[in-house]
Formats: structure tokens, sequence, C-alpha cells
């Protein structure tokens, strides 16, 4: 996704190594940087890591930033204007053809982000500077029916939610090709054997298999999720001034009916303006999905350390001093991504709480949260996609680290086979006694109990860690069916 090309410095003739999406992004965003009053940028500032030239290629995510950028904005705001006045021409609103002079200009016009700076610093939202420019472009006689009946929180909310519709199509998909990836990997190493770990201690034998489909049923839960919640979402937001149409007369509905099928979004019972759901739960599906993504890498994280070794994901990052190290890189971006979206979402939701019918502290930080939520969860995925394709158990580490417990991780094993013999607080009792002992004298487990039981067990033929998995396998194939493109996958396969 990010293509190394050579970039020479303006002036002195040198070379800099840059990455083609993500640089250019950034680039584009410095071009546009605003004269402001009392607002100084240097150009070569960034706001965030997020679309850093240094950092962005590894939190951010160029494909979700474009949808979130200020050109992008500016796009869809002359879309949503060029609709309302086509249904209003169509109408009888406005007359036809200042319909379509406003209409022709608002989808051809050039308007630099950074030319709104200053009507945006004024106005607290960019419309108003947007209207006076379609204003001062479509001529005299049509100038009077731009922006007719609406306010700016109509342009901007309807403008937030298509930006959102094309940002959620990149994250469906990279979210489709995650699910893919885990399924095969889960499926593969169904019967791979590796200890469990609960509250940092070796457990029981589970597989890593099941580990892996632990990762996976969260992402299908969160597909369903979203398929929930786009309905919700994809809804136009149009009310006028306060969210009567009272500026529109007997013709309010039509125009909200007509522009919602004009811009391919549902039209809403009422305006929602001061109602915050459908944001926050957007919200809450990012963090979601950068929350769980964030687990799997933790896992990821703790298995390829050193001294345990029992897993790889793609290749590691290197240290500036230490040539032995290979930094688990993407993974740690991941549970970074993760803390930060949820930290967020915190933010996002205080956004809930909006004063009477318009409230632009609300707004604003809904703003301020729900962009770098998205492109935070568009990096997190990214990188999901690369590791759950890489994923590289070694095998004989995972036997290696079971075998170093002496045989403690058959501990609960142990017990169940015992208790078909005694109760299972006896069992259970005499097994802890065993484990003091194995642990004191390096004995295996086993061993000892057989020396303390009678041969009612056959303990030297218990002692592989595969005859104690229980159900992990067939728990893998019954995760892996509720999945329609894996089964649909294994049916091609055996036909």
């Amino acid at each position: 996704m990010l293509r190394p090309r050579r970039e020479s410095d303006a002036g002195d003739g040198r070379e800099r190594l840059g990455f083609g999406v993500d640089d250019d992004h950034v680039q584009g965003r410095r071009s546009r940087v605003a004269s402001v009053p009392g607002c100084r940028l240097r150009e070569d500032m960034t706001s965030s890591p997020l679309d850093s030239a240094i950092y962005g290629p590894l939190f951010g995510d160029s494909a979700t930033a474009d949808p979130m950028s200020d050109a992008a904005q500016v796009r869809v705001m002359r879309r949503v204007e060029a609709a309302l006045a086509r249904v209003q021409g169509r109408l009888g609103v406005i007359p036809e053809d200042a319909a379509g002079r406003i209409a022709e200009v608002a989808a051809d016009i050039d308007i630099d982000p950074a030319a709104l700076g200053g009507g945006t610093a004024s106005a607290g939202i960019p419309v108003p500077a947007l209207v006076a420019a379609l204003r001062g472009a479509v001529g005299k006689r049509a100038a009077a029916y731009v922006h007719w009946g609406a306010t700016s929180q109509d342009i901007v909310d309807t403008g937030m939610v298509l930006r959102l519709r094309d940002a959620l199509a990149i994250l469906a998909e990279r979210l489709d090709t995650v699910i893919a990836n885990l399924a095969t990997q889960a499926y593969q190493h169904r019967a791979v054997v590796m200890a469990a770990r609960t509250r940092s201690q070796m457990a029981t034998p589970i597989t890593l298999g099941l580990k892996v489909a632990t990762w996976l049923a969260p992402l299908l839960r969160h597909r369903d999720r979203l398929t929930e919640l786009r309905p919700r979402l994809e809804v136009l937001q149009f009310g006028g001034a306060s969210g009567t149409l009272a500026a529109l007369g007997r013709n309010g509905i039509a125009v909200m009916e007509a522009l919602a099928k004009e811009l391919g979004l549902a039209a809403p019972a009422l305006p929602w303006h001061s109602q915050g759901d459908r944001v926050a739960e957007l919200g809450g599906w990012l963090a979601l999905v950068s929350g769980s993504l964030g687990k799997m890498a933790g896992d990821v994280i703790l298995l390829g350390q050193s001294e345990v070794g029992e897993l790889a994901a793609g290749a590691g990052g290197g240290s500036s001093t230490m040539p032995n190290k290979s930094n688990p890189v993407r993974a740690e971006a991941m549970v970074a991504l993760a803390r930060h979206n949820a930290g967020l979402l915190g933010t996002l939701h205080q956004s809930l709480i909006h004063g009477h019918e318009r409230d632009g502290v609300a707004w604003s930080l809904s703003w301020l949260c729900l962009a770098p939520m998205v492109i935070a969860c568009g990096g997190s995925l990214r990188h999901a996609v690369d590791i759950s394709a890489h994923l590289a158990p070694d095998r004989s580490r995972m036997v290696e680290q079971m075998e170093k417990t002496g045989g403690l991780v058959l501990a609960e094993a142990a017990s169940f086979l015992l208790a078909e013999h005694m109760t299972w607080p006896e069992a259970q009792a005499l097994v802890a006694a065993c484990c003091k002992e194995a642990m004191g004298t390096g004995r295996h487990l086993f061993d000892v109990l057989a020396d303390r039981t009678s041969p009612a067990v056959d303990w030297q033929g218990f002692k592989d860690p595969s005859l104690h998995v229980g159900a992990a396998e067939t728990l893998v194939l019954r995760l892996l069916e509720t999945i329609p493109e894996w089964n649909e996958k294994r049916r091609r396969s055996t036909s």
C-alpha cells in the first residue's frame, strides 16, 4: 500500500525517501494551510501522528484519510448544494433555470479549502463562506436561490454522512479481508497444540486455531453490527434553521424526501440535528473494531517475546543499536490505536449532551473526535490485513514451552482423571500436593502421580498434551460454519 519513492529536495538536488500515498496526503494538506489572523501555522507543522509525514505510515491510513480530508468536505458540501438546487427546481420551489445554474456551478467550481478558513474562524462553520463563493459564481439571478431553505448544519452533517459512507466502504472491505485471513489461519492451525495463558500464567493445553478463532469471533459480530448500523447512519439531515422546515412552507417534507433520494440516503422521520446517537454509535463501532484488533495484536506481541517465541507475524522492525532485535512494530501500533480510539470514544459521547436545537460545543466535539477515530481504525485494519495473513507459529517451541512446566500444564486434566476414582475435592488436593513435589524435585507431574496413586490411571499414556485440548477443534469448526463465505469456499473446494 505504501510505495517507496525518491523525491528531490527543492534547490539542493538531494533526494529523500517518501511514501507516496500518505506523503501526498500530508503535502496536500500543507499546501492548503489557511492564513487566518491569530493562527499562524508553519508549513512543516502537523496536527497529529495520523497525518504526519513521519508517523503517518505507521499510525495513519491514506485511504480513509481521503474522505475525511478538507478537500473531501468541500467536495461533498458542493454536492449537497447542487442536489438541493436540482430537487427544488424539479419541485418548483425555485426557478428551474436558477436551479440548473446553481447545480452546474456547484459541481464544477474549484474552491480551495484554505479559502474557507477565515470564514470558518469567524462563523464557526465553513458553510457561510462556501455559500458566498457559490453566490458570487452563479450570477445575480441565481444567487438569491443558493442554499434556499437550508441551514449550515444540513449541509455539513449530510456531507459528513456521505464522507462516512465512503470511509465505511473501505473499512468494510478490509474487515472482510481480515476475517477471511483469520478463518484460514484458524482452520490450518486447528490442531496445533500450545499452552493457554490465564492471568499471565500457563494454564491448560489449547490449540492455536482456537486462539485465532477467539480473535475472529468478535470481528464477525462487528461486521454484523456494521450492517445493522449503516441504515441508521446513512440518513439525510435536512431541517432548516431549527428543524421545522418552515422556510420551505408546504414543500418542506417533499424537498427533504427528494433530496435524500437524490443523494442515495434514507429520509429521516424528522431532522436529527440535535440527536448525536447516530454518530456516537459509529464511534462505538470504530472503538470496538480497533479494540478487538488490539487484543489480537497484544496476543501476538506476548507470544513473540524472546523468552516465549511461539508465534511471529510478518517482518519485525529493527533497533538503532541492537542488531538482534525484531520489534513487533505493526502489532504495537495496533494496540496504541486501540487505546487511542477508546479514549476518543469517551469524548465523542459527550457530544450527546446537545443543548436545545443546536449546540456549537457538542457539534465541534464530534468534528474533533470522529475523523481521527475513522483514520485510526483504518490504520489498525491496514496492519491487521498484513498480520493476519502472515502468522508463523513455531510448533517445536510451543511443545518445548509446555514441556518446561514438567507436566504442570496438565494439572487440571490430572484432577479430572483422578475424579473418576475419588471425589473431585480429594483429587484436587492430591494433584496440588503432587504439583508441589514435582516443582521441588524437577520430576514430571504424572510421574509423581504414578508413584502416589494406584495403576488405575495410565499416567504415561496421558502425558501427550494433545489428548487434553477438549473440544478445541470442534469449536473452531463450529465458528467457521457460521461464516457464509467460508462455507461457500469449502463447498467449491470439495465439488
